[in-house]
């Protein structure tokens, strides 16, 4: 297994996105999306992508992690975990060494767990408010 850094197309962003029983957006807001993402990371499997997850944010303080896919057949294979442990590296090694940056996400009830073993904290939390989101249409 390997993870290759900003090689998602948008035709395989979709149909990774898909595997995972999603609705997909439209191939042009996807290319926009990418267009404006700060890296992809892809995890492979003798060159058939198996996973995906895109960085967001604004570089310096705030980093959000969106569209994280595992196709089923290769779940709960450590694959989740290869590509945040690639993300995280890949943050580290692009912010000062110094500087403390927010990681965030908002999870399906599935997957909660799993990012709990991976470090993160469950919104809310005893000191902040809860992890929320509008959409937009």
């Amino acid at each position: 297994m390997e993870i290759r850094i900003n090689t998602l197309t948008p035709e395989l962003f979709l149909e990774l996105y898909r595997s995972v029983g999603w609705d997909a957006p439209c191939i042009e807001q996807v290319i926009t999306a990418l267009e404006n993402t700060i890296a992809t990371f892809t995890a492979y499997d003798r060159n058939c992508a198996v996973g995906m997850v895109r960085l967001i944010g604004d570089g310096g303080m705030s980093f959000y992690i969106k569209d994280f896919v595992v196709i089923p057949p290769y779940q709960s294979r450590g694959i989740g975990t290869s590509l945040i442990d690639s993300l995280e590296k890949y943050i580290r090694e692009n912010i000062t060494a110094d500087w403390a940056v927010s990681l965030e996400l908002i999870s399906t009830k599935q997957a909660v767990l799993f990012y709990k073993k991976n470090g993160f904290e469950e919104r809310p939390c005893e000191w902040d408010g809860p992890g929320m989101f509008k959409m937009i249409r």
